[in-house]
């Protein structure tokens, strides 16, 4: 296998990965704030972050992949207030949303998924430890991280602590010594989330959760930590300056990776320009391969444009990978070829990867049986070709009832020698969008849009 190079936001540029431990590769994602359906946006980083632990478990001897739920925030106290519903049925509920969403999506679970409201002590622990290293300080029941303390504080940025404040919109509090400083610590009120800590009645702010569960799963240093290229700046900048302060001589995460950003017909998803899709409402419409495959389809670090016809566009290629498994009935996988493998282990190029499996789909077409394993091996990594070629071409309409009922009135039209009334079925199922194929074990059927 090639060495993996991965694109490291913290020194901006591609390096090779070399693990803190060659045999145990770690690797912290943050999850999703659990207070609605995940949209997506959401989906990009999860896809994106299930490729990269997928590739890792073929190099490596053990992965441990931690990705997290954030169960405590004021969105989700927001949504509360809104709805009247109790916090913890919205949070129990979303949850359960979102793993139902991305499981359709072929998004493997994480090794670790830890839960913000289980880790209060871990975050209690750093709070105190940046209090009396002199990093951060209380007051009038908050917390708050001093960012002058910290040298390093807008290296993974790259800007100054006065350009991240001029462009950051904070809250400038009397209880702050300086206007940067942010929170590690609140007050909660009696009709709010809290927990009893040294500062008082409280809950934590968001940015010291993922510092308090990677601690707790991955150690003061671990390997990769990954995220939209939307949380750079202030969460783990942020992350980063506490986890480094709370922990002298640690490094935290080695390597940051950011996925970019996703549009909706060339402009920014919103509610407001009607192009806001939940994951859900995508899944609806077009098959989760398709949707995963359009995630993958541009490099995981550009920008992503999701529209109606790209996702067609990622369908027609699935058509053609499993048309190319269809000549080979019940393959498994082989190994991952070398062009696949080189494509992805050079900072995870998934167009590339791509465009590899089809040249592996053309031999496969043209009948190379070690072709079509290496292509199943591919999508294996990929996350996509997880279906059998039928059920692929079948789809997952609630219609597969009528159709095979259809199928059967053909037969016995055919059998009673009224060829007309046959070929009326087949017409008025092509006009659905249904080919039907008469082979020797008898009348198959696909969708053909």
């Amino acid at each position: 296998m090639p060495e993996l190079t991965l694109h490291n936001s913290l020194t901006r540029r591609k390096e090779r990965f070399a693990p803190l431990d060659p045999q145990h590769v770690r690797m912290y994602v943050c999850g999703p704030t659990v207070y609605d359906l995940a949209h997506l946006g959401n989906a990009r980083p999860i896809v994106v972050f299930d490729v990269l632990s997928r590739l890792l478990r073929v190099l490596f001897p053990k992965v441990t992949y931690v990705r997290n739920i954030t169960d405590v925030d004021d969105k989700i106290n927001a949504r509360a207030q809104e709805s009247g519903e109790p916090i913890g049925a919205i949070t129990e509920r979303t949850t359960r949303d979102f793993h139902a969403d991305i499981a359709k999506l072929n998004a493997l679970p994480p090794d670790v998924e830890p839960r913000a409201t289980e880790h209060i002590e871990e975050m209690i622990q750093i709070v105190e430890r940046l209090i009396a290293s002199g990093h951060a300080y209380a007051a009038e029941g908050h917390v708050l991280f001093a960012v002058a303390t910290d040298p390093g504080y807008g290296k993974l940025s790259g800007h100054t602590p006065d350009e991240l404040l001029a462009g950051a919109r904070v809250d400038v509090a009397p209880y702050k010594r300086d206007a940067g400083d942010f929170v590690l610590w609140k007050p909660s009120s009696d009709d709010l989330p809290g927990w009893d800590s040294p500062w008082g009645r409280g809950r934590p702010g968001w940015h010291i959760e993922c510092s308090a569960m990677s601690w707790r799963y991955l150690g003061e240093n671990f390997d990769i930590h990954g995220g939209g290229s939307d949380l750079i700046f202030p969460h783990h900048e942020n992350e980063r300056a506490q986890s480094v302060c709370a922990f002298p001589g640690s490094h935290f995460a080695r390597y940051w990776m950011h996925n970019g950003m996703l549009l909706v017909n060339g402009e920014k998803m919103s509610k407001s320009l009607g192009n806001f899709f939940t994951i859900r409402e995508i899944l609806a419409k077009a098959p989760a391969e398709a949707v995963r495959l359009l995630l993958l389809r541009a490099h995981y670090r550009a920008v992503l444009d999701f529209s109606d016809a790209a996702l067609g566009e990622a369908k027609k290629e699935l058509d053609r990978f499993y048309r190319a498994l269809e000549k080979f009935p019940d393959i498994g996988a082989g190994d991952l070829s070398p062009s696949v493998a080189d494509a992805l282990c050079d900072d995870l190029n998934t167009p590339l990867a791509l465009s590899a499996m089809h040249a592996l789909a053309d031999m496969a077409l043209a009948g190379d049986f070690d072709a079509a394993r290496a292509l199943r091996a591919a999508g294996d990594v990929l996350g996509v070709l997880q279906l059998a070629p039928e059920a692929w071409f079948r789809g997952d309409g609630d219609d597969a009832g009528d159709i095979e009922a259809a199928i059967a009135d053909r037969l016995a039209a055919r059998k009673a020698r009224d060829f007309a009334r046959a070929d009326a079925i087949r017409n008025e199922l092509a006009a659905r969008g249904i080919l039907l194929e008469d082979g020797p074990k008898g009348t198959i059927w696909r969708r053909t849009n």
